[in-house]
């Protein structure tokens, strides 16, 4: 097994190292998307839009349940699969950017993948609005060597057209929706409407192309619809539909109540993770309740709940008043730029602490990566860039935790190295982080977030690979850098164990 980031820098990515073979997989030819062009802002529009004048999500996702109803999909939407009672399947989040950080997933991503049954892609499936010309480069392309079916639930980029391109590839080429009823003028409903952004006429006319692509008879799947249940060996995996806003409509909450009762063990698989940096997010249903009360609730024997939507990996493993534990997981770094995780307080939350937590990248890699992001930016670097080691230690100090990795004598702190972590986010605490800094999060993800995805190494993208078995479900997380060194034998960055009695 080759060294993972918390055993050398080396094993993170960083110094000089071959490149991955990964180039070779893709087009000549890449789309880089960039928030800073006023027609990509103007085409991601309905998300905010949604917040203004409501969510139609809700409204829109019933009527698309119900298409594929009338076409014949199951009524309780689970699907039924002969997997005995030990197999193997993936996991990954947020991969459609189809640039370099994305297709440095695939290698790893098939040497650990050969012998797994099927695998899911949790949220933003395509990025930026989930267009159908773009699953051409975005899914078929990248995933054409994987020999096994491809499950997913769209994110919120995906609705950003109605979430017709993901119906049209994953479930049975449903038909566009046709018109609902005009809304009452001069009301919210209307005025969102005269701005809303829909599917331009002809999206779609590169698919039948793009299918030739992973057209083998073990990788085709259908879905009844944009959430879902699959029964597969001895567990469960549940996946659902967050929409625009990280929100459950009150059908899809009642349909999640039921397919949860039980006792056989469950996972859940949502776009919007419950636990992400250090703070709990229990994702309202309409109608009242949430997402986590139903994962929580002791006769539904829920043992994971895993999300996408944020652009890295984090573990919070919760242990209930009942004495179980549950194993919280943002798995959202499956190709998009990296989300950091410098920023991310010392973790204190539903009883979990820095002892318990995990995530990659390492919040010391996580802060150099951005360093040397923003000396590149703002042509600063000799103010700005860190050495990981010295990241390494400034963290440790401004958060009051032990160096993750220790390689040699850690550097003498200095001023400047302080000022830039503190510009950069990095604080004891969450108010603290918030005094003063340059965007680094949201604000950074809207205007700056191609500069981060840098397209050369490392890229500090990762996978889940999760083996089932009749009594425990091995969970590992697998690292991809971009490097050669990492595709041959991807490190494992996190690993539990997860008992299903």
């Amino acid at each position: 097994m080759s060294d993972s980031s918390r055993d050398t820098a080396e094993g993170a990515g960083w110094g000089s190292a071959e490149r991955g073979a990964y180039r070779r997989l893709m087009p000549s030819r890449v789309e880089r998307i960039s928030w800073l062009d006023p027609r990509m802002l103007w085409a991601a529009r309905n998300g905010v839009l949604a917040s203004w004048f409501g969510d139609p999500t809700g409204r829109t996702r019933a009527r698309r349940v119900a298409q594929r109803a009338a076409a014949g999909a199951p009524a309780d939407k689970v699907i039924r699969r002969d997997d005995p009672d030990r197999f193997s399947f993936l996991v990954l989040g947020d991969t459609g950017e189809g640039d370099e950080p994305q297709y440095a997933v695939v290698p790893g991503l098939l040497k650990e993948g050969r012998d797994t049954a099927f695998a899911v892609l949790a949220s933003d499936v395509i990025y930026p609005v989930g267009s159908a010309d773009d699953y051409l480069t975005k899914f078929f392309r990248p995933y054409r060597d994987y020999q096994a079916p491809i499950y997913a639930i769209p994110g919120n980029h995906d609705w950003y057209e109605d979430l017709d391109g993901f119906m049209r590839v994953f479930c049975d080429d449903a038909p566009p929706l046709p018109p609902g009823p005009a809304p009452r003028p001069l009301t919210r409903d209307w005025l969102r409407s005269l701005l809303w952004h829909r599917p331009r006429p002809g999206d779609g006319g590169r698919l039948a192309e793009a299918r030739t692509l992973r057209s083998g008879p073990a990788q085709q799947a259908v879905q009844p619809g944009p959430y879902w249940a699959i029964d597969a060996g001895p567990v469960r995996i549940i996946g659902i539909d967050t929409g625009l806003l990280g929100t459950l409509d009150a059908e899809q909450g009642a349909w999640l109540r039921e397919v949860s009762r039980g006792p056989r063990p469950k996972i859940l698989v949502t776009g919007s993770p419950l636990y992400v940096d250090g703070s709990h997010h229990p994702c309202p249903i309409d109608g009242g309740g949430t997402v986590d009360d139903i994962v929580r609730d002791p006769g539904h024997h829920y043992v994971a709940a895993i999300g996408g939507d944020i652009h890295n990996y984090q573990r919070y493993p919760v242990r209930l008043a009942d004495g179980r534990t549950i194993q919280y997981v943002v798995a959202g770094g499956g190709g998009a730029f990296m989300h950091a995780t410098h920023t991310i307080p010392r973790v204190d939350v539903a009883g979990v602490t820095e002892r318990d937590f995990r995530c990659y990248p390492l919040r010391g890699d996580s802060l150099a990566f951005y360093s040397a992001l923003y000396g590149r930016r703002l042509r600063m670097r000799r103010f700005f860039t860190l050495t990981e080691s010295e990241a390494m230690t400034v963290i440790a100090e401004r958060l009051g935790i032990g160096p993750t990795r220790v390689q040699g004598a850690p550097p003498r702190l200095t001023r400047r190295m302080r000022l830039v972590a503190g510009l950069l986010g990095t604080g004891r605490r969450p108010d603290r982080a918030k005094r003063f800094r340059l965007p680094v999060r949201k604000i950074y993800t809207q205007v700056f977030s191609p500069g981060s995805a840098t397209y050369s190494p490392p890229f500090f993208k990762c996978f889940l690979r999760l083996d089932v078995g009749p009594d425990e479900i091995r969970l590992r997380c697998h690292a991809a850098t971009g490097h050669r060194a990492q595709e041959v034998t991807p490190p494992v960055e996190d690993e539990v164990t997860i008992p299903l009695k």
